[in-house]
């Protein structure tokens, strides 16, 4: 197997770490993984601030491919993760080779999370924010909203949950060129459970004519189960 590279952005609530077994993996397997954190969460928790929008998250990832000198890259977007990888494609596509959405949220330019959330969720999770923080962030979900049951699964997430700058969910992605400006794209829809806010991108994916994978787990696969996702992305990548 040729090496690929794959770099792995973590979605709402999560951070770097989230995709260790899936890294460890694909790094026996002799690929090269990076996992960057987004700021405010994670190792990054410390930074957390009323700042960080999702503009914040794009720069994160276009600063850290720059950095890392990285290049022909399967950039890999999970959850929340879909939207910053999907500004990253808008302004850098020169070093990306594929983008992959594992269960991931997908938006338009110009719409937010919270346009594609019903009103009465969306207000709710306002609250819970201004509650919990003074609108600054939302507290994490339990382990089981993300399918994850399995006693020693829910004992590596729970603790490092950390809350969600909020702002990043009420601010527009903003995109010169249409969704995934012209790259190759491709869909891994979670199925055991199926995570109902990906409804939607799915739905796009499909309808944008971009092939989609099922994984039978649930919606943190890079958790539940990492060595089918790691066959999974390894043959997406070697689609290239």
């Amino acid at each position: 197997m040729k090496q690929r590279t794959f770099v792995c952005v973590h979605g709402v609530w999560h951070g770097g770490w989230c995709w260790s077994r899936l890294a460890d993996v694909l790094r026996v397997r002799g690929h090269r993984v990076t996992t960057p954190t987004q700021t405010g969460l994670g190792e990054r928790s410390h930074l957390l601030s009323p700042d960080i929008t999702i503009r914040t998250f794009v720069e994160d990832i276009v600063r850290h491919l720059q950095f890392e000198d990285l290049s022909g890259v399967t950039l890999v977007g999970h959850s929340f993760g879909g939207i910053p990888i999907t500004g990253v494609a808008d302004v850098l596509p020169e070093r990306i080779a594929k983008l992959v959405y594992l269960d991931a949220i997908m938006l338009e330019s110009g719409e937010t999370w919270f346009d594609l959330l019903p009103q009465d969720l969306a207000e709710d999770r306002r609250k819970l924010a201004e509650t919990s923080s003074g609108g600054l962030s939302l507290p994490p979900a339990p382990p089981e909203s993300f399918g994850i049951t399995r006693l020693d699964d829910v004992a590596f997430l729970e603790p490092r949950l950390t809350p969600h700058p909020f702002r990043t969910f009420t601010t527009a992605l903003e995109l010169k060129h249409p969704v995934g400006n012209g790259l190759p794209a491709h869909y891994i829809e979670c199925t055991d459970p199926s995570y109902p806010p990906a409804k939607v991108a799915l739905a796009r994916a499909q309808a944008k004519g971009w092939p989609v994978s099922q994984i039978a787990t649930g919606h943190d696969a890079m958790v539940s189960e990492p060595e089918r996702l790691a066959d999974l992305l390894e043959g997406i990548a070697k689609e290239l």
